[in-house]
């Protein structure tokens, strides 16, 4: 796991590097040197400012306050600087290989590369919308703030992460979907192109997961498949927080303790079984504060209060690794690389439009539904043990063969009455 690759610090010689600093200064530079060049082009003062004044507007107020609220602050709440985050590089890295795949693709479909290039845009917004708006609906309770415009600006928080797959598939499909229909052409042919090279961004988007640590398997034995993730981690902060890590086993409303490993921590507290449990949370280790550190890096230890005595254990005597799980992130980019590498072999022998993409279509919802019962992040919905994810494939599988079979019978029938 690693979670920011790169942590660009606040100051760099006493003066920072966002808001009124060094980044400024360069982009003031930049516009100096762009506007003296179109200067000797002939291009006049008021000219030059009144075709590019909003973009360079826009640009300061990313810089002056935009970029400044997306700092990660430490303990005491003092900016340290902004993060580059692992799962955004790789989704990033994604991205880039699939429009890559779909210029490829498109030359063998006799698609032109500039409509790959029209398309990409329309995906892109729409996948990141769909999966920040799938995320934001299905927490929508840790998003509430106690007026509209703080809920805004959590909704907008990207920097926190919350991103889902399957809402960037959909809003990325409807995206692409809203393109190709403006401009008339196939939505059998374009999806044919276009679905097998979702699948490797797919799979290049869960290492980023793998690095930040989120959509973790279940609980498993040690094997030599099995993975383990630092403090800090989600995973990790399930278990800390279960009381798992200390050797506690707790009730399902984690108000009594069911049973007490031998010799863990709570053992050696003196912790016993059937006590009452009224407290049990988790905090920031402050015995490890370092003011150049983000609070998010500070080492995570437990504070519980059982039958009326409080028991607190530091990040320094708690495990420095979570108990093993499934490597559901590598089964999943494994399972998309594999989808897309068998949607592209199948490509070279099937002829009938629409059966590339609805095989990736139907592929990915099967693949989905079976991966969610190795996972163990997702709580079930409408009173089942059903996954949303789950319950989103059963749709997409059944809205995928309906569609299949209304494109093969409206072929027959063409067909027949020809």
């Amino acid at each position: 796991m690693r979670r920011t690759l790169i942590l660009i610090p606040h100051e760099i010689f006493s003066l920072p590097v966002f808001g009124l600093g060094w980044l400024l200064a360069l982009v003031g530079v930049a516009a100096i040197v762009i506007f003296a060049w179109n200067a000797r082009r002939g291009v006049g003062f008021f000219e030059y400012w009144s075709r590019n004044g909003v973009f360079w507007g826009f640009l300061l107020a990313i810089i002056l306050w935009g970029i400044p609220l997306a700092e990660l602050r430490n303990l005491s709440g003092d900016p340290v600087g902004i993060p580059i985050r692992g799962y955004g590089a790789m989704l990033l890295c994604g991205v880039v290989a699939a429009v890559w795949l779909a210029i490829v693709r498109a030359k063998r479909y006799g698609v032109q590369e500039q409509v790959i290039w029209g398309i990409a845009p329309w995906a892109i917004a729409g996948g990141l919308l769909g999966a920040r708006a799938f995320y934001v609906i299905e927490y929508r309770d840790q998003f509430i703030g106690s007026d509209p415009l703080t809920t805004l600006r959590q909704i907008l928080n990207f920097s926190e992460g919350g991103l889902v797959v399957y809402g960037a598939f959909i809003g990325g499909f409807v995206g692409a979907l809203i393109y190709v229909l403006r401009n008339n052409l196939s939505v059998l042919e374009m999806g044919d192109v276009i679905i097998p090279t979702l699948f490797i961004g797919l799979a290049l988007g869960r290492i980023g997961c793998l690095l930040n640590g989120c959509c973790y398997g279940a609980l498993c034995g040690e094997t030599w498949y099995a993975i383990r993730f630092p403090n800090g981690s989600p995973v990790y902060q399930e278990q800390l927080a279960s009381g798992r890590l200390v050797g506690l086993e707790l009730s399902e409303n984690h108000g009594r303790v069911m049973s007490v490993r031998s010799g863990s921590l709570a053992d050696d507290a003196g912790v016993s079984v059937n006590q009452a449990v009224s407290r049990i949370e988790i905090l920031r280790s402050v015995e490890f504060h370092d003011p150049s550190r983000p609070a998010e890096e500070i080492p995570l230890g437990l504070i519980s209060q059982i039958s009326g005595r409080d028991h607190y254990w530091s990040a320094g005597a708690l495990p420095p690794m979570s108990d093993p799980v499934l490597p559901t992130q590598i089964i999943s980019a494994l399972g998309g690389l594999l989808l897309c590498l068998s949607l592209c072999f199948v490509s070279r022998h099937v002829e009938r439009k629409g059966m590339i993409m609805f095989g990736g279509i139907i592929g990915y919802a099967v693949l989905r539904f079976l991966l969610e019962t190795l996972r163990n992040d997702e709580p079930g919905q409408f009173g089942t043990e059903l996954t949303i994810a789950q319950w989103v494939s059963l749709f997409v599988l059944v809205l995928g063969t309906l569609w299949l079979i209304a494109v093969l019978y409206s072929q027959f029938k063409k067909n027949s009455t020809c």
